[in-house]
């Protein structure tokens, strides 16, 4: 769920998970992470979107083979839709990308991203490489390649166009040419200056069959994992593992059952040196190539073969030698710092420590003072001597020695300068361009999400020996339904700035009134409000007020009317202090309980739209799908709009609505629709105007989508800029705003999706449509009279044009809602 928070107001590159979100792990999984310890083999598994990855193949690794196992997902899954909410675009991409790390953290692999966006479905690899840029992509996988360093590359997709998603085939295709060129110091020698080439020994296929068992080619070198084994330490199978990992991805419905019994997966060799049993043959042990590392090696077996788990205080010798041996081991490559890094989680683990470092607040700003509160505790006899903690550079000497089953606290109060960087997503902090997210610093390429806001460094000394940890701050809370619960720490600016309507509609002859609020974290502040896209003349400020309890400053704004011939004109409002410090962002919290907390803060922009809109005085119903946000743009043009849930599709309540209007998918959602379909349909046969957008063609709730039989397909149109031809001069086209051609143009993502494939003859269709090197589809838009009234279905993507202030898309929908009104030819 998202929401402004203007009420309250207000890198993750390649390193392990912090402390404060450690959970102390039992015997058999501490005894799970010295296996994975003494291992040193790699892989990296490629594929296009959150969810892509095989869950079950990645737990195997991770868990029977104790691989460090990493998911390379080009995209963040921006281009997808969202069944637990209305979020779409950027903010489906964060909520898919926390998915994804939550996914990871459940079968114990890592995770990286690309510059990719996803554009939305493509159907085939050329359509994909005429959106992204092919080279700053490719560029991008061989940087994960040459940090992470991969022994083995497996790939989601092979490279055959054709039955699946392009942006699937075209992760296979990246793959294997960052595959042949990541050892090579002529491609793009600039990441030199930050990493080393390196060349995998082996790239895979994760072959498939989607109709059933794969049954491998004979002329093909390929392996089996048995992924359906059980693992005693875990307690769980890999299918288990598996299926809860996968579920994780909720926005996406992808709730998963385990398979029962055995499993297997296999892997098809596409390049580099044969093997005969192992995918991993001549692959070198990692311990090997350091000095000591054999001797290390040997003293990690001698840890697991004397592991006690019963007192596990009894194991702390052989990992204090194991950590001391360690450290002094020379060179400072990313797997070695890797494992230094888990030996100290085994050891924090073995002695049951909690470390915390918690703020009163879950947000703040630059310049405000935060409390925050230092927690350690060891409920252990070990002797242990807390040293200092760091923050922002400065030194708190604590020389505190700590008593058995005492918590040690410290309050620690912090400003943060005003420079420093508010909390926004890192990918989202610079403009984005042509379908590739703009990052100009090279290490922040390929990290999952941000470092921690703030953190601070805790030092202590046990048994001779020092430790450092890395301790983020949190906002630690007891939920009353929940218990404890922790989410990050999050700056935001000081001043945030709201626009009331993303889209603004102008009335001919008439001044259009835009409200601006300026929320502010403590105190409200003076200022000047602009609207940069507007010449000073083109907009006048009527009035404002302050609300000094609220902390807000609310003003309206008058337009007058813009240039001949200007449909739309993209506006951002601005906020200046007197002290010249500017603000033109606003501030959007997302939150559902599977994933923490997001926060991102968009330009404050929005859309002037001068369209001459021929409105009439309806009030129309709308009956909640999968989520949109099509009520609010049709309350910004004028109409009056009222959400339907339970209860009100009576034929009664249904008389006082001019149009009903269908979310998108809800179809497949709302049982209430499709309960009360035969209500619906005599509110159309009674004069009534119905609107169904797109609904996904399995699993559907009812089979009666209209008056007449209508089966859906999952043809699409993915190509934007697609032609569109007219089939005639259709009453859709002409009443009250005539189409044309040039309608067509500058829509977003694609024309639409799961169009109508088989329908009634007594249907019309107003156009035709096609990707390119496709046959015809006129499925897009359907409508009939049907009694009195009038109905129409619709796999056009209304969703995603009309929030974005598409000015054709907004004529051709208004045209179907005003379908039975006076006039119509």
């Amino acid at each position: 769920m998202r929401t402004s928070v203007l009420a309250i107001l207000l890198c993750l590159i390649f390193l392990p998970k912090s402390y404060s979100q450690h959970r102390n792990r039992t015997s058999s999984e501490i005894y799970h992470e010295l296996l994975k310890l003494k291992e040193t083999k790699r892989v990296l598994y490629v594929a296009a979107h959150p969810d892509d990855e095989n869950t079950r193949l990645i737990s195997y690794l991770a868990n029977d083979e104790h691989a460090q196992v990493a998911y390379l997902s080009l995209t963040r899954g921006d281009g997808g839709q969202n069944l637990i909410g209305k979020e779409l675009g950027l903010e489906l991409g964060m909520i898919r990308t926390q998915e994804l790390l939550q996914a990871r953290k459940v079968d114990g692999g890592k995770q990286f991203f690309t510059r990719a966006i996803d554009f939305g479905f493509s159907k085939n690899p050329d359509e994909t490489f005429n959106n992204w840029d092919k080279e700053t992509i490719l560029s991008d996988v061989v940087w994960v390649i040459r940090n992470y360093k991969p022994d083995i590359i497996i790939t989601r997709f092979n490279t055959e166009p054709g039955g699946t998603h392009g942006h699937h085939t075209s992760s296979a295709i990246l793959a294997g040419e960052a595959f042949k060129i990541a050892g090579d110091s002529t491609k793009f020698p600039e990441q030199l200056l930050h990493t080393s080439t390196w060349q995998p020994k082996r790239i895979f296929w994760n072959a498939y069959n989607w109709g059933g068992e794969y049954e491998p080619d004979a002329d093909k070198k390929y392996h089996t994992f048995p992924v359906g084994d059980y693992n005693s330490l875990l307690g769980r199978t890999y299918s288990q593992i598996a299926a809860a990992s996968r579920t994780m991805h909720k926005s996406q419905g992808f709730g998963a059952t385990a398979q029962i019994g055995a499993g297997t997966d296999f892997i098809q060799l596409i390049d580099g040196p044969k093997f005969t049993n192992d995918p991993f043959e001549t692959v070198r042990n990692r311990w090997e190539g350091i000095p000591n590392g054999q001797i290390m090696e040997s003293k990690i077996s001698e840890a697991i073969d004397a592991f006690d788990f019963v007192n596990l205080g009894a194991n702390l010798e052989n990992l204090l030698e194991i950590r001391r041996s360690l450290n002094l081991e020379p060179g400072n490559e990313d797997w070695l710092i890797e494992k230094r890094m888990a030996i100290d989680e085994i050891i924090f683990d073995i002695l049951g420590l909690t470390a915390e470092f918690n703020a009163d607040e879950e947000l703040s700003f630059p310049g405000k003072e935060i409390k925050s509160t230092l927690v350690f505790n060891s409920p252990s006899n070990t002797d242990i001597r807390l040293q200092s903690y760091t923050i922002l550079d400065k030194k708190l000497e604590l020389e505190e020695s700590v008593e058995k089953n005492k918590p040690f606290k410290k309050d620690i109060k912090i400003t943060l300068p005003l420079e420093y960087p508010v909390s926004q997503p890192y990918w989202l902090e610079e403009e984005i361009l042509d379908n590739v997210f703009s990052i100009s610093n090279q290490k922040s390429i390929g990290q999952a999400f941000n470092k921690p806001s703030l953190s601070g460094l805790l030092a202590f000394e046990l048994q001779g020996q020092h430790f450092q940890y890395e301790l983020p701050l949190m906002y630690k809370f007891n939920d009353q339904v929940d218990g404890e619960t922790k989410q990050p720490f999050t700056i935001t600016p000081e001043v945030v700035v709201h626009v009331g309507a993303k889209n603004v509609f102008l009335k001919k002859g008439k001044e259009t009134q835009v409200e601006v609020e300026i929320g502010f974290f403590e105190d409200v502040i003076s200022g000047k409000l602009t609207l940069d896209g507007l010449n000073p003349g083109q907009y006048k400020i009527l009035h404002n007020r302050t609300d000094e309890v609220k902390k807000k400053k609310f003003f309206s704004i008058a337009i007058g009317e813009l240039p001949t011939g200007t449909e739309k004109l993209d506006v951002v409002a601005k906020y200046t202090l007197e002290d010249g410090r500017e603000f033109d962002q606003d501030i959007i919290r997302i939150k559902y309980k599977h994933i923490p907390n997001l926060t991102y803060f968009p330009k404050s922009r929005f859309n002037i739209l001068n369209l001459n809109l021929q409105l009439s005085d309806q009030h129309i119903g709308y009956i909640p799908g999968a989520g949109d946000d099509i009520p609010e743009v049709l309350q910004q043009m004028g109409y009056q709009v009222t959400l339907l849930d339970n209860g009100s599709l009576t034929s009664n309540n249904l008389k006082q609505y001019s149009t009903i209007i269908t979310g998108i998918r809800a179809f497949n959602v709302n049982e209430n629709l499709a309960n009360n379909m035969d209500q619906l349909l005599g509110y159309v046969k009674d004069g009534g105007n119905m609107i169904v957008q797109y609904n996904t063609s399995s699993p559907l709730l009812t089979n009666q989508l209209g008056p007449y039989p209508i089966k859906l397909s999952r043809d699409r149109v993915s190509v934007e800029e697609a032609p569109v031809k007219f089939d005639g001069d259709s009453r859709i086209l002409t009443y009250p705003h005539r189409i044309s051609e040039s309608d067509f143009e500058n829509w977003v993502q694609e024309r639409g999706l799961y169009f109508a494939g088989e329908w009634d003859s007594k249907y019309q269709t107003p156009f035709t449509m096609n990707d390119p090197g496709e046959s015809p589809k006129k499925g897009s838009l359907l409508y009939t009279d049907h009694g009195n009234g009038t109905f129409a279905y619709s796999g056009i993507s209304w969703f995603r044009l009309l929030p974005a202030g598409v000015p054709g898309a907004i004529k051709l929908f208004v045209n179907l809602i005003e379908q039975t009104q006076d006039g119509q030819d």
